[in-house]
Order: C-alpha cells, then structure tokens, then sequence
C-alpha cells in the first residue's frame, strides 16, 4: 500500500510526525511518498487564518504550545520555538518540489533541522543555498518554472483531499490529519500501533481530576475511557462537571467552536469522532439537538456522579434529549435511579455553587475547552494539565510519573 505524507517545513506539527512517519510505514511495508506543499495555500483554500495562534484564545495557545513541546519530549525530539515564527517557507519547498526520492527525504530532515533545532532562517537564499548545496542541489532550482508549477500542484492535491492543515497522511485516498492520527494512519495500512503499557508505582498517589461538560462530544469520548485509564494507572479520579459555555465567555471563545470552523474542518471533526469511537469500541451518534443546554444534566452529575456515564451513553450514544426534564427523567429511571429526587437535586444551591466552583477551577488552572485533564501527586509539584481526549496515552504517561522536559 501506499502513504502519501504533505508537509510545510514551517509546520512544527508536521516535523514532529516527519519523525514518526518513516517507521509507520516501515511496519506496515507501505510504500511513503513525501509531497511539500504551501501551508499558507492550503489555509487560503480553505478561508482560514495564515496564523491558526492569533484566533487562539490565551488559554488555548498556552496549552498549544505546551502540547508541542509535549510530543517532541515524548519522541525525544529536539524541538525549539524560533523566535520569529512562523518564517516564510515557500522558497524551502520549492526547493523540495525540485528533488525527487532520497534527496528530497534528506533535504526535508535538514530543512527541518534548520528550522526547529537551529533556529534558522530558511527563507534567507544564503541558507538555502548552503544546505542544499551539502545534499548536491543547485539552489537556483527554487526559481524554476517547474519548481513554481510544482509547489502550486502539490499544494492543490493536497486541499483536494481535504487538508485544512498539516501535517497531512492519505492512505487509499483518506486523509487524516495530525501527528497525533498517526494510529489511525496505521491502522488503515493493516498495521497494529504500539501501545503504552501502564507502569503505576506503587510508591506515588497519583490523581486526575476530570473537567467535563455534556455538551461535548469529545467530553463523551473521554468519559468513556476515563474510568479504566485511572484505574490501570492507580489514579484516584476525581469527577468534575463544568458550564463549558461559561468557560468559554471567560476566556474569549465562541459558544460553540464547530460551528466557527470552515466546512473542510467541520466535515473533517465530524469524521474524526466516529474514528475514535470506532477506536475505543463505543457506540457514538451525533445528537440531532445539537447544541444542547446542558445546566440540567451537569446538575444531575454533580448531585449524583455515577448517572454521568448513563448520561453520556444516552445523549451521544442513544441520539436521547437530557437537557429536558421529562425526557431526562425517563433516561434516569430506566438507568435504575430515583429520578424525581435527583431532578429535584438540581434546585439545591450546593449543587448550583459546585458547578460554579468547579468552571472557576477549570479556568483558574488554565483550562481551554474539555476534556481537561489535571494530573498530580501527593509530591507536592504543580499540577500538569491536559486537554483533549486523544491526548489520554500522555495522561497516561504522566499518572506513571513521566513529567515533559521544562514542566
């Protein structure tokens, strides 16, 4: 089989799964073509911002970062932030459209080195006359017709798979998008990821507090999982429901997100959540009552924890309202609950004032969106945070005791 991996060097997502990319296909005995494109293209294809950071509220950025440097730490990959990022990359990758085979694989690893390790400017001419004089190309390539036709092509088969970002892996003309959807990737080749095996020590009393809203799909994701990641780690979970919409009027972010995404994205986040429902072996349907009002369920959660995960079950598993009384009692009741106590639980101004606490401690620790995940011992250093249900395997990690490099 085939993979066909495009990349910008200017993308510190697609250096990170250039690093990766090479074994995925050597496991699986797939045949990978490189293909430099022009991310600045693909996001005028698709109307987006030419810097995703400045739409990003402080919080989000914040832990964008972090989740970088997270995954370099996590591959042992030297990775540093250029000061004047991002630098204009399209004379580099004219270059690249220009070579062909090994030359264009070991001319992609040192323009990347340049970029993310040195701390160079590849779009000074000097520069790239030096590196890819030292791979034997005549750097007067980066002018050529060819090479000009070349960038644009590469650039416009790429947003016709559907790329909005980078990097971007197709297999059998399906793109995924990320670093981290390099399992998918595998998968599709007929090949088995490897998998973390947990290593608790029983010296440590790990924790994770679980910030979650139902109105979030990926917050159903995680819920699903969360359970047994803690136990097989010897975490004590803690379950904290939270106003994500309050969240987001703190931090400066649309009510719901989705809906501010470019058509491309929203079609591909919604195939993305049935791949990682299909992954983790759990019944998915997006509501048709989306978005929901969900101060009722929270309330519910938060006066009764073990109704979340029937909760879940029946608004993103079930396609069932629970933001109705009525409609919510009847989940209840069938879930084996009182459900005329519980609902009258949800007036209990204790119960208000957690839901409110808990969206204060949510934002106070940084929090962006949900799933956020807060993980600490009793060894008395700062909480390390998380967000996103597919970043579980690093939540993993770091209830085994791995701490990222600078946290």
């Amino acid at each position: 089989m085939r993979l066909d991996f495009y990349y910008d060097i200017v993308c510190p997502y697609a250096y990170l799964a250039s690093t990766q990319i090479e074994a995925v296909a050597a496991r699986t005995g797939a045949e990978l073509v490189w293909h430099p494109v022009l991310l600045g293209g693909i996001f005028r294809h698709v109307n987006a911002d030419q810097v995703p950071m400045n739409g990003m509220s402080k919080p989000k950025a914040r832990l964008n970062l972090l989740d970088m440097k997270r995954w370099a730490d996590r591959w042992s990959i030297p990775l540093t932030m250029p000061m004047q990022h991002p630098r204009r990359t399209v004379s580099a990758m004219r270059l690249l459209v220009a070579t062909r085979g090994e030359t264009r694989v070991a001319l992609t690893k040192a323009l990347y080195r340049a970029y993310w390790v040195e701390g160079r400017d590849v779009a000074d001419r000097t520069v790239l006359a030096e590196i890819a004089t030292k791979h034997g190309v005549d750097a007067a390539v980066i002018d050529s017709a060819d090479a000009r036709q070349g960038l644009f092509d590469t650039t416009a088969e790429a947003a016709g798979h559907g790329a909005f970002g980078l990097p971007a892996s197709v297999v059998d003309g399906t793109l995924w998008w990320g670093q981290d959807r390099l399992n998918f990737v595998e998968t599709a080749l007929g090949g088995q990821p490897p998998v973390h095996v947990p290593t608790p020590d029983a010296d440590r009393r790990p924790r994770v507090r679980f910030f979650h809203d139902f109105a979030s799909p990926f917050s159903y994701l995680a819920a699903t999982q969360i359970e047994a990641l803690a136990a097989a780690h010897g975490a004590e979970l803690q379950w904290s429901p939270i106003l994500l919409g309050g969240l987001f009027r703190e931090i400066g972010t649309p009510d719901v997100p989705l809906f501010q995404m470019n058509r491309t994205k929203q079609a591909y986040v919604g195939r993305d959540l049935e791949d990682w429902a299909r992954w983790w072996g759990v019944d998915y349907s997006f509501p048709s009552h989306f978005p929901m009002r969900s101060i009722l369920p929270l309330r519910i959660a938060l006066a009764a924890p073990e109704t979340t995960l029937p909760l879940y079950r029946a608004a993103w598993g079930q396609n069932r309202r629970i933001d109705d009384p009525e409609a919510v009692s009847a989940v209840l009741t069938e879930a084996g609950f009182d459900a005329a106590s519980l609902l009258q639980a949800t007036s209990d101004a204790e119960v208000k004032a957690a839901l409110r606490a808990n969206t204060e401690a949510a934002k106070e620790a940084g929090a962006c969106g949900v799933p956020t995940f807060q993980i600490w011992s009793d060894d008395g250093v700062d909480p390390l945070l998380v967000w996103g249900q597919d970043r579980l395997e690093l939540v993993g990690r770091m209830l085994d005791g791995w701490r990222p490099d600078g946290e």
